[in-house]
């Protein structure tokens, strides 16, 4: 079995727009946002919001689901290693997940 390839959601709409040879400005003005913000994004410093993901998802022609996914477990990675929590955190959260569906 194949490990995939972790990345982050910075690191992957960077690879996006380098495979594609674009400079920042120019997505940065698609997007409507400045070029210092994308840079942000790229670098992790900030995370944008899910419609700006999924306006960089249709700019790329890949799947919202999958930058969005990214870009949460970012989210949920950062705040682990912020508060220093351990490994069996998430699998606590997996079974309270499971049981919070189970009520519904």
């Amino acid at each position: 079995m194949s490990k995939r390839k972790l990345t982050t959601f910075g690191e992957s709409i960077k690879q996006l727009r380098v495979d594609r040879k674009l400079p920042q400005r120019k997505i940065a003005a698609y997007l409507d946002i400045d070029a210092s913000l994308l840079a942000k994004y790229e670098r992790n410093v900030r995370q944008p919001s899910k419609e700006l993901i999924e306006k960089i998802a249709t700019l790329f022609g890949v799947d919202s689901k999958d930058l969005i996914n990214e870009a949460f477990t970012d989210k949920i990675a950062y705040q682990i290693l912020e508060e220093e929590f351990d490994s069996k955190l998430l699998r606590l959260a997996e079974e309270k997940v499971e049981y919070i569906k189970s009520k519904k």
